[in-house]
């Protein structure tokens, strides 16, 4: 405080303010001198304070410390002795969301994490405030229904340890706010608001906190004139460090999240403000307009259909009751047509405005219906769903998606969301219905909060690479992801359901194409023969195609089973007696045995099979919990390379029962798991996709694009996404290129590549489909989509460097990008990619030298284009399939000549020998003609002829090209690049 920066004073204390204060005791009261000075002041005679006036850094003096400084120090400290520290423009303002979030009610939800402020005057006063927090929340809410469990997530914070810190915000079951804090002392701390919060209907949620003291604000209305107030107190200190751990918006693995949409959110660390001072609006008001809409006439939707159900259900009851038993009425009630209520107790203007409904109520027979009222009016938006794809399948489908909208819709308003999706794509795509980005928006938001696996999907997909409109928002990306990632292992042990494997088949492979099949199909009949006769390897793949769905068979676990069954029992084959002893484990279409499922595992692990050896240690685990057993197979199965073992083992380490390891070890366990996701463990890689959203672990330092990624990855292996996959390449195979297109635009618009690529494809394959029914660019679009994926295919990239090198449509050309797409084609190690770059260079174009450093092409080496092209050339080559030659031997061999041509035409040797041969053959030829006119004057009579010296006696001489105009080799024909 009073010296100036120097070499050895780095930082000397700012002040800004000083105070001396000075008191008088009586000294019998100040003889204990460990009772601190605010006692003593309170017990003074006498006091008083003075402001002292404080020196600013820049004019304190320096001290001499004596001490003789290296002339080299002494220099560098020179350079910046003077110069005024500036501190980093920050403020404790903190966006948490600023784009709409659909909670689904579920065990997932938004993590973000604070860092420390870099400026140090913030820092401070974060630290000082740790035991005294001084902090606001400002977020939207629109609350579809009040909590089903005894409490929901709405905000709250997770410390290092786990456990819950301050603040920690839920809704409970009968609509009212907990706030939970964490006491300095070790122990929490709750209240519960005196009010009720707002449902279906927009409010902004206000809690600041100062110190001991907490203020909840919910405002509604539109400029926010209506709220409820409530001020609480404590006389506790709270801890707060929102430094160490994370935040949560919505759902978690502790709590789930409430029913409804987060709005923008906001968090000002370091201050307590008033609603009034809070600058906080509901930035989508169109889209949240649009979302009360929906509800508003879901709700009359939802009556209506209700009270339709329970009138036909009454008379159908009455008429049963009314008439007798016999055959004829039997018969006319299994295969007669359906009584209808005709009547209807709604006024014409209702009738007029869900006049759909009311058709498609007429239509549908409601004697199966359920008797409980959420459940019938789910069943009935499944029926008008279900009769509105089956239109859509049809040949002339896609011609009247118009018309089938609104039964959608409506389906939609009875909680059936697979039909929000549908209308979500119809809208973000232009299918036959002008492109409404809003709507589109909209329906993708309402899947998405009715948990409908690819409306999360579609959202997960458009934050990730924040286009349609969509912000650019990771965090929020993987609260959709791994919602859907979690259900994918639960839902492919589930038999029923409309799912299907999701395989890799790329239409643009003719190979894969000619396997698919169906139960009828040739390649399914010879495996059945093969299985039949005995072949341990048909009975295997036979019962995998139709316990998983795969290569075009139905899924039948039935089915499945018999032949995992025959093929245990009667072969050797370790893999089929696994299976078989799984099934009978599980109960998976078949009774228990567990008793026979133990002695077909302990045989297949005999004969070395891995995965039998974890299933050994996965028995003893679960059914006996000898963990010590457990984890002696686990360990051996582990250095085997079996996945799943390194997983168990890891969930030993979590729970903290490993044998012999006190506690739990996250570390250890967080190693074991990532081990396994590389091994493509599915609940591995969802505990790393974790740790990276949350950065809680040193092991996994805190990456939101990766935990994105690898939940992506779990998610797009979901059965309802490979169902309709399936279902657009059958279609393929058959010719229906409308229901292909269709299918296919659904499932590339969830983000999943292999969709994506194949929707380009067909859309290039039919263009006049493409440009009638798709308000959008498609081989654009979804091409462009593709090469923004992990894993995007060589091709994609080639078609896309096509699409820049010529122009397409509204798009210009662009030769820096089609650069790098054909060099990311080439890294991918296709031979085209290097082709079409040579090509490039060969017309003209510069390839910029980070695109060199990308393929390793070393700019010192490579110095001019010629050497860059033969090294291309030789890539292309030695990445080229074809054995004999190829387009890429025959350019090199070309541009060898062509170098080897010129080197000769340049040689000074050459030029030399060229010019003496060429003198003395001009030297001959007038020696020749010398001799000749002598030879002829001897012979004819003397006559003179007047121009005898005439030098058009000599032959006529062609001029010597121009050397210059040879310096470089002149290239004719050209080929331009190709995808």
């Amino acid at each position: 405080m009073v010296y100036r920066d120097d070499y050895f004073i780095r930082h000397s204390i700012s002040v800004s303010v000083v105070i001396l204060r000075a008191w008088i005791t009586h000294q019998y009261s100040s003889g204990d001198l460990n009772v601190k000075w605010e006692e003593n002041l309170l017990h003074a005679v006498a006091k008083n304070y003075t402001l002292l006036k404080t020196v600013p850094p820049f004019e304190r003096p320096f001290k001499d410390h004596q001490v003789c400084l290296e002339w080299n120090m002494d220099y560098i400290w020179n350079l910046r002795a003077n110069k005024i520290p500036q501190c980093p423009l920050e403020n404790d303002v903190v966006t948490l969301l600023e784009f709409l979030y659909a909670s689904s009610g579920e065990n997932t939800g938004i993590v973000k994490k604070f860092l420390r402020f870099q400026n140090r005057e913030l820092e401070a006063t974060r630290r000082q405030r740790i035991d005294y927090p001084v902090f606001t929340v400002s977020l939207w809410l629109y609350l579809l229904h009040y909590c089903k469990a005894s409490l929901c997530g709405i905000l709250y914070f997770v410390d290092s340890n786990e456990m819950y810190g301050t603040p920690s915000i839920f809704l409970t079951e009968e609509g009212y706010l907990h706030i939970q804090m964490h006491l300095v002392k070790g122990e929490d701390l709750a209240v519960k608001t005196k009010f009720t919060i707002p449902l279906k209907e927009w409010f902004r949620l206000d809690i600041s906190f100062n110190g001991g003291q907490i203020v909840v604000t919910t405002s509604t209305g539109q400029d926010l004139k209506d709220y409820h107030n409530q001020t609480i107190s404590f006389h506790e200190d709270f801890h707060y460090n929102d430094t160490s751990g994370y935040f949560i918006i919505g759902g978690s693995r502790y709590v789930a999240g409430i029913e409804g949409f987060f709005g923008p959110l906001k968090y000002y660390r370091l201050h307590a403000l008033h609603p009034a001072q809070i600058f906080n609006p509901l930035l989508e008001k169109q889209l949240s307009q649009q979302i009360k809409f929906y509800y508003e006439r879901c709700a009359e939707v939802q009556e209506i259909v209700s009270v339709y159900t329970s009138m036909a259900q009454q008379g159908d009851r009455r008429q049963e009751a009314c008439n007798l038993r016999n055959s004829y009425l039997d018969l006319k009630l299994r295969y007669g047509r359906p009584s209808m209520c005709r009547a209807f107790p709604w006024e014409k203007e209702l009738r007029a405005k869900h006049r759909s409904l009311f058709q498609a109520l007429l239509e549908l027979s409601l004697v199966t219906v359920p008797r409980n009222q959420n459940e019938s009016v789910l069943d009935i938006g499944g029926r008008i769903f279900e009769k509105a794809v089956k239109r859509l399948s049809s040949v002339d489908g896609l011609h009247q998606i118009s018309s089938i909208v609104p039964f959608l819709m409506d389906a939609s308003c009875c909680g059936y969301h697979k039909a929000s999706y549908y209308l979500a794509v119809f809208y973000e795509t232009g299918l036959t219905v002008p492109r409404d980005q809003l709507q589109g928006m909209l329906y993708s938001l309402v899947g998405g909060q009715g948990s409908e696996r690819l409306s999360s999907m579609n959202l997960g997909y458009k934050h990730y690479q924040g286009i349609d409109n969509y912000p650019l928002d990771w965090e929020l990306s993987y609260a959709y992801y791994s919602n859907i990632a979690t259900k994918t292992p639960l839902d492919q042990h589930t038999l029923q359901g409309d799912q299907a494997y999701v395989e890799t088949i790329r239409l643009k492979d003719d190979e894969i194409l000619k396997v698919q099949t169906k139960e009828d199909g040739d390649v399914f009949m010879w495996l059945k023969h093969e299985a039949t006769r005995g072949n341990a390897a048909a009975q295997q793949r036979l019962a995998q195609m139709l316990f998983w769905g795969q290569q075009g068979v139905t899924k039948n676990p039935e089915a499945a089973i018999e032949w995992y069954a025959k093929g245990a029992l009667e072969t050797e084959d370790p893999a089929l007696i696994y299976d078989y002893a799984i099934v009978l484990f599980k109960g998976q279409g078949v009774k228990k045995n567990r008793r026979l499922a133990l002695e077909l595992m302990k045989k297949a692990a005999s004969k070395g099979l891995h995965q039998a050896v974890n299933g050994l240690g996965w028995y003893y685990h679960k059914f006996k919990k000898n963990y010590a057993k457990a984890a002696k197979y686990w360990l051996k199965a582990e250095e085997m390379g079996n996945p799943d073992a390194s997983y168990n083992l890891g969930v030993l380490y979590l729970d903290g029962i490993f044998p012999g390891v006190p506690g739990r070890n996250q570390t250890l366990a967080g190693e074991y798991f990532h081990k396994a996701a590389q091994g493509g463990h599915i609940e591995g890689t969802l505990w790393c996709s974790l740790y990276y959203i949350t950065g809680n672990l040193e092991t996994f330092p805190r990456d939101p694009e990766k935990a994105v990624v690898w939940a992506k990855h779990i998610a797009e292996k979901n059965g309802y996404l490979g169902h309709v996959i399936r279902k657009g390449l059958n279609a393929y195979l058959e010719g229906s290129w409308h229901e292909a297109l269709l299918y296919y635009v659904l499932a590339a618009e969830t983000g999943i590549e292999v969709s994506q690529t194949n929707l380009a494809h067909i859309c290039e394959e039919r263009p006049d489909l493409a440009k009638r029914y798709l308000g959008v660019n498609c081989v654009w679009r979804y091409y462009n989509f593709s090469v923004f994926q992990i894993d995007a295919p060589s091709f994609a990239y080639l078609k896309m460097g096509d699409l820049y090198y010529y122009g397409h449509q509204n798009q210009s050309q662009d030769l820096e990008l089609s650069v790098q797409m054909y060099a990311q084609a080439a890294l991918d190690g296709d031979s085209q990619g290097f082709f079409n770059l040579a090509l490039l260079i060969e017309e003209g174009a510069i390839i910029p030298h980070h695109i060199l450093d990308f393929l390793e092409i070393d700019p010192t080496i490579h110095s001019n284009n010629i050497s860059i092209l033969r090294e291309l050339y030789e890539r292309c080559w030695s990445h080229s399939n074809e054995e004999s030659f190829s387009p890429c031997s025959l350019a090199w061999l070309y541009l060898n000549l062509r170098l080897i041509w010129g080197a000769v035409l340049h040689s000074a040797l050459i030029y030399f020998l060229g010019t003496f041969l060429l003198s003395i053959l001009i030297a001959w030829t007038v020696q020749y003609f010398q001799s000749v006119s002598a030879s002829s004057s001897h012979l004819m009579p003397a006559r003179v002829s007047a121009n005898a010296t005439d030098p058009t006696a000599s032959p006529a001489v062609t001029p010597t090209a121009d050397a210059s105009a040879q310096d470089q080799p002149t290239i004719t024909n050209n080929p331009e690049p190709r995808g």
